[in-house]
């Protein structure tokens, strides 16, 4: 029997994971690598089920690694799209201040925006509907270099051009057990396939925290999973939008609120809200997996999480439960919209790692054991920045290949 049946191991296909199989197959001709997926095809979840919303960085503060690859990766996703023919266009966005109070979060935004060389703008209220003629604000500010794209369709191109390269992929691979020994990491799926490669990267997601603790490693976090609520503009009241409206971000959260997204089809989603999600991959209030929940209510860090936001946590929950409370928060940014208007559209759940102090990890996470490397959060901007993430996992695995 052969030591190896390829060099890299690869768990998850998402467009993390498939960034970093066709980073590495680019890096490394010849080089071996395999994709694990336990869904039937790539990008079902977090890649799938996002707003489509290329980030420009403004949100990022300086010197950390969300700055650092949105601001690389968002020209680079451009650039790639225009390529292979992805649909996309670079639209710019509004963030826009409704309340005084907001005003000082606005004005340190515009700031952080040219350290970063930004195009940014301000703008007064009549210049807000020069933009967007029914959305209503204080002021607000013009990122240029914000666009859209389908994440999606960008993860299927990265799947192909690492398969071209002679990388596989094999979904309904649900990883089960991981063995390793010295130079060695065996991987078994669900169906009793064992795969044996030099190194395994752990691109899981919202399972990334279970796959280090069956490969023997304290992650010293958990995912604790937060549902995103979106709702969709009527067809014919789809013009109130014409582009991407945020608010200005609270930076206690790392959420961004409740924003206006006119998507690359057309269609304009609100949204999201973040409430707890009762499983893993919990896309509504029905999907509850008791094992998952008992696991994230006997963690440590949720409650804390809890205690320290607990009435920002209620007004999320207060949205989810009333289309008129959801309708509220959209009303701040655009007065015109009513709630027969909403029409319901998909969620999406966020992989939050919490660590056991209660902290939210606001940018990437990574680790490394013996053969391993974990990227254990990768929170937006890692659809936008998935081609500088692919090269920077992907230098990692050499180093662990030696």
């Amino acid at each position: 029997m052969a030591a190896y049946d390829c060099d890299v191991l690869v768990i998850g296909a998402g467009i993390v994971g498939l960034s970093t199989a066709h980073a590495l197959t680019r890096a490394v001709p010849g080089l071996r690598v395999k994709v694990l997926e336990k869904e039937s095809g790539p990008a079902r979840h977090q890649t799938g089920r996002n707003s489509g919303v290329i980030h420009s960085g403004i949100y990022y503060p300086p010197g950390s690694l969300k700055a650092h690859y949105a601001l690389q990766g968002s020209a680079e996703m451009v650039a790639f799209c225009a390529e292979h023919g992805i649909p996309h266009e670079v639209t710019g966005k509004l963030i826009v201040a409704t309340d005084r109070a907001e005003l000082p979060r606005l004005h340190a935004l515009i700031q952080r925006g040219r350290e970063h060389g930004l195009p940014v703008r301000e703008l007064g209220p009549a210049q807000i509907t020069d933009h967007e003629p029914e959305v209503r604000g204080l002021a607000a500010i013009h990122v240029g270099t914000t666009g859209i794209c389908d994440f999606g369709a960008v993860a299927r191109t990265f799947a192909r051009l690492a398969q071209e390269a002679g990388a596989e992929i094999a979904y309904g691979a649900e990883v089960t057990r991981i063995g390793r020994r010295a130079g060695r990491v065996a991987v078994a799926t669900a169906d009793g396939t064992v795969h044996r490669a030099r190194a395994l990267v752990n691109c899981a997601g919202l399972h990334s925290d279970r796959i280090a603790r069956l490969a023997g490693d304290d992650p010293g976090m958990r995912i604790v999973p937060f549902r995103g609520e979106y709702h969709l503009l009527a067809p014919e009241r789809a013009g109130l939008v014409r582009g991407l409206v945020y608010p200005v971000p609270d930076p206690a959260f790392p959420f961004l609120g409740v924003h206006l997204t006119r998507g690359i089809d057309g269609a304009v989603h609100l949204g999201p809200n973040a409430v707890p999600a009762l499983a893993r991959e919990g896309y509504d209030w029905r999907t509850v997996r008791p094992a998952e929940l008992a696991a994230t209510l006997a963690y440590r860090g949720s409650w804390r999480i809890a205690r320290r936001h607990w009435r920002y946590g209620a007004g999320e929950l207060h949205r989810s439960l009333s289309r008129r409370a959801f309708t509220t928060a959209v009303r701040r940014l655009l007065p015109a919209v009513t709630e027969a208007d909403l029409r319901p559209a998909p969620a999406g759940v966020r992989a939050q790692a919490v660590l056991p102090d209660g902290t939210l990890v606001d940018d990437f996470l990574f680790a490394e054991s013996p053969g391993i490397v974990h990227v254990l959060n990768a929170p937006s901007p890692a659809a936008t920045a998935s081609l500088p993430i692919g090269r920077e996992i992907a230098g990692r695995v050499r180093e662990v290949l030696g």
